[in-house]
């Protein structure tokens, strides 16, 4: 007996076959007909209609389907389930919904409608003399006209053409007749009718001339008016243009399509191929955004990620024949990796006039709060909240870094509260506006600009560890999460104020030779520790690598600016791990989309952004304005107020000497934080504050490294093996140095 195959129609019962063959009288028995199964498989698929390839036809009707059948993969159509799952499509428009949006629109609406007002009121004398000059016109257009249709001279053309064919054919004399009483009737009937339009006329000459001066006048100007409109020649209007208009064409679901289908993507070449028409590629209508322009959503064929497009951006904007500026795919990976989200806007992104700065006259910043950063390329403010959170910058150089940092620096300026730390170690003086507001300012990179640096920074590790035991000692009900809040950080008594520091050009710290380590650990545990007790760190740096952005910064900021950048390691070095694969690519962008890049980690998703334009006038002008709010506030400190940062603790020339007056004959082995106990105690100008960790990035460079050691502590007497230094390998590296120097000591 055969067994039944996925392609019967009915279910098969074992136990009932089971039971026949047991039972010699059943059909199955012994006397049982045998049944040839491919033979009447045959005459069923026979039996079914022409035509009809689908495998699920062929069942009885209202019988099982199969799981993997078109019928049960077909998605149910009107299902509460599918309209409950459904997004809906907003009632009131975004623009109405957001005050600033609308606030923007109605501003612009009111200066387009005075900016037309004033063109052409500046110009009525001169549409006062064109409308004389062709009123005359019009008068003799008007009485022409009249004449013609009072005499209905319009048939003439066709009664005379009958005429000239009656000479060969008499027949046609009747149908000339009868053009004849037509228009005699239509003559008598409109002559008729212009006798009270005569009458009418010399009555309102005779009111008018009996009429005050001003109501002639008036008269006068509207039949000027009226005349001179009807008299204007057809290619010459009267008014002039007020605002020159380009309009760029409204983006069609064709042309979408056709413009995928030239970006040779192999998924969909193939769909087409399989006679894919792209319809149902579009999951919603292509909208017109902001006035600025047009978004489609497209959902790409199955196996093509929206990333392959984005990477041939270039290519998608000659497709669409529109410059390269105005074209912004982006990857919706909310949905999924192949939903396309794509911008076409009316005008280039980088040439677009952008609306000013909000905060450029007016206002003040709240670091807890966002604040304007820049404008998406559906021209909508971008926000960037600095408070609990550190930010890094990347780009290849003259793409628009220093600017961005600089504007997160204006920013935070204007929050009267804050300290600005600005250094500047490309050294061109880019972010010298800050200085009459900087807590510590520095442009360079000589020895001792980095010397200033570093003290600078150990400085604010230090007000980080005063903070972390403030913060802890708070009760509960003044700090419930630990964490500097906005009214914590306005009272001044607890010194628990906003703390920004904007590094441009950064890797000049970390690949120093004798002090890179200890600013890339400092940088790192700020980078870390710091947002809770309300330090922000904005590293910057025109090369994004493993030594120009540490990993252990790069890996913690929450806040990344990412400019145009050469490839993936920068681009994810900035933006964050695998957002190269996930279709956020800042290579996409052009050497001319300047100031514009990817912000991550401000909202839910990257954000193409352009930075707002502030050029070095016009943030010193800002700056003076914050500066008057810190002076209100009594909050000018630091460089701002004249005060400077003693270098005489960076330069440690002296700390191989140092560490072996200190340890001395009879100890040749010393724990580490015995050392800086002792250091102290020798040099409390130089060494107060000094720690273990300080104490092997001072040494590291010399040679000399920390070890396990046995030791004594001498407060407590208890021993044990700790981190510690041998005295040996400090007067081998002493002995080093004298010999590489040429000299006993360095000066």
């Amino acid at each position: 007996m055969a067994s039944p195959t996925p392609h019967d129609d009915e279910r098969f019962d074992w136990q009932a076959a089971e039971a026949d063959l047991s039972d010699p009288n059943g059909p199955d028995g012994p006397d049982a007909e045998v049944v040839d199964l491919d033979a009447a498989r045959s005459r069923r698929q026979a039996s079914a209609p022409d035509g009809d390839s689908d495998p699920d036809d062929d069942r009885p009707e209202g019988g099982p389907v199969l799981v993997d059948s078109v019928e049960a993969q077909r998605r149910p159509r009107f299902s509460l389930a599918g309209f409950r799952d459904a997004e809906r499509v907003p009632i009131v428009p975004g623009w109405l919904r957001s005050r600033s949006e609308f606030a923007g629109n109605m501003a612009w609406a009111g200066g387009f409608g005075l900016h037309a007002l004033a063109y052409h009121g500046l110009r009525a004398p001169k549409y006062t003399v064109k409308l004389a000059w062709r009123a005359p016109v019009g008068v003799g257009r008007t009485v022409r006209g009249y004449g013609r249709w009072l005499f209905d001279l319009e048939g003439e053309p066709v009664r005379q053409s009958v005429v000239r064919a009656a000479i060969d054919k008499p027949e046609e004399a009747r149908t000339y007749q009868g053009l004849s009483r037509q228009r005699d009737r239509r003559v008598r009937w409109r002559g008729l009718t212009a006798i009270p339009a005569v009458l009418a006329l010399f009555t309102l000459t005779g009111v008018l001339l009996a009429a005050p001066g001003a109501v002639q006048l008036a008269a006068l100007t509207v039949a000027v008016a009226v005349f001179g409109f009807v008299g204007a020649p057809a290619d010459k209007p009267l008014l002039d243009t007020a605002v020159v208009r380009t309009a760029a064409a409204p983006l069609t679901s064709v042309e979408v399509f056709h413009a995928l289908a030239a970006l040779n993507i192999k998924g969909i070449n193939d769909a087409i191929r399989r006679g894919d028409n792209g319809k149902r590629w579009f999951t919603a209508p292509i909208t017109r955004e902001n006035g600025t322009g047009w978004r489609a959503e497209v959902e790409l064929p199955r196996g093509v990620t929206a990333s392959t497009v984005v990477d041939k951006r270039e290519e998608l904007a000659a497709a669409l024949t529109r410059p390269l500026g105005c074209v912004w795919p982006e990857v919706n990976a909310e949905v999924h990796p192949g939903m396309l989200t794509l911008f076409v806007a009316d005008k280039d992104l980088s040439r677009a006039k952008q609306n000013p700065w909000p905060l450029l006259k007016s206002g003040t910043v709240n670091l807890f709060k966002p604040f304007p950063f820049g404008t998406d390329p559906r021209g909508r403010v971008v926000t960037l909240t600095l408070m609990f959170a550190s930010m890094i910058i990347g780009s290849i150089p003259r793409m628009g870094k220093t600017f961005a940092l600089r504007l997160a620096l204006l920013g935070a300026c204007l929050d009267p509260r804050a300290w600005i730390l600005a250094f500047d170690l490309k050294g061109t003086g880019d972010l010298s506006p800050l200085e009459p507001v900087a807590h510590r300012y520095r442009a360079g990179d000589d020895e001792e600009d980095i010397e200033y640096g570093i003290a600078a920074m150990r400085e604010i590790r230090t007000e980080m560890r005063r903070r972390t035991k403030v913060i802890r000692e708070l009760p509960p009900d003044l700090c419930p999460e630990n964490k500097v809040t906005d009214d914590l950080a306005s009272k001044k008594s607890l010194g628990l104020h906003p703390v920004v520091i904007g590094i441009d050009e950064c890797q000049v710290w970390f690949e120093h030779p004798k002090y890179g380590d200890e600013f890339e650990e400092i940088c790192t545990d700020l980078i870390k520790r710091g947002p809770a007790t309300g330090i922000t760190l904005i590293p910057a740096t025109q090369r994004p690598d493993d030594k120009s952005l540490p990993t252990g910064i790069s890996a913690n900021a929450v806040l990344r600016f990412c400019l145009k950048v050469m490839g993936y390691r920068e681009n994810d070095m900035v933006l964050g791990q695998s957002m190269f694969k996930s279709g956020i690519r800042a290579t996409m962008f052009a050497k001319r989309d300047k100031g514009i890049g990817y912000l991550a980690g401000e909202g839910d998703d990257p954000t193409i952004t352009r930075t707002f334009e502030i050029d070095s006038p016009t943030a010193k002008a800002v700056v003076t304005r914050a500066r008057v709010l810190r002076e209100r506030a009594g909050n000018i400190t630091g460089h701002a107020a004249g005060h400077t940062v003693t270098t005489d603790a960076v330069r440690r020339d002296t700390i191989l000497e140092d560490v072996l007056a200190v340890m001395g004959d009879e100890d040749p082995k010393l724990w580490s934080t015995v050392i800086v106990k002792r250091l102290a105690a020798l040099r409390p100008d130089v060494y107060a504050g000094f720690t273990a960790d300080q104490l092997r990035e001072a040494l590291k460079p010399h040679g000399v490294k920390t070890g396990q050691v046995w030791g004594t502590d001498p407060d407590t007497s208890e021993t044990g093996n700790r981190k510690g230094i041998t005295r040996a390998h400090v007067a081998d590296a002493l002995t080093k140095r004298d010999r590489d120097n040429g000299s006993a000591g360095r000066k």
